[in-house]
């Protein structure tokens, strides 16, 4: 799989702390991810050096090491295998074309007003559905952020 790096941003009317907790608290993490496949969650306690498992009610998704993290600032996730049924896979194709692709979320803050970047590794082939994806994830994290102030 040929990488891309995909990088999106979105301005937030809200403390950077606020969006943080958005970002990777367990309820809103649901909200927004549902945009990529409903029902999706994450098993982590967030910690670098962890790991984050990216799960869809199938079963599916992924299985990640957190590189970096910084609260309220950096967060960064490479990838080093896949979720099928439940069972983490770091041996076959599809396993193999993620692995060691990263994704990375900053924030920063002006004035009250956040700014929320993500940066993803990403196959070309999945590069325009993710783009389309990922912009409607961050409108959410703006809209959840913003009216709950």
């Amino acid at each position: 799989m040929k990488k891309q790096i995909l990088k999106l941003s979105v301005d937030i009317n809200s403390p950077k702390e606020r969006v943080w907790d958005v970002l990777l608290q367990d309820e809103t993490f649901r909200e927004w991810t549902s945009v990529f496949h409903p029902g999706s969650y994450a098993e982590s306690d967030w910690k670098e050096g962890g790991k984050a498992l990216f799960k869809t009610p199938e079963g599916d998704g992924m299985v990640s090491k957190i590189t970096v993290h910084r609260p309220a600032e950096v967060i960064s996730f490479e990838h080093q295998g896949i979720l099928k049924d439940g069972k983490e896979d770091f041996e076959d194709e599809e396993a193999q074309n993620w692995i060691g692709f990263t994704e990375t979320y900053r924030i920063s803050e002006t004035n009250g007003q956040s700014r929320l970047s993500i940066e993803q590794d990403i196959g070309e082939e999945y590069l325009d559905q993710f783009k389309t994806l990922w912009e409607k994830a961050l409108d959410k994290v703006k809209e959840i952020s913003e009216s709950r102030n």
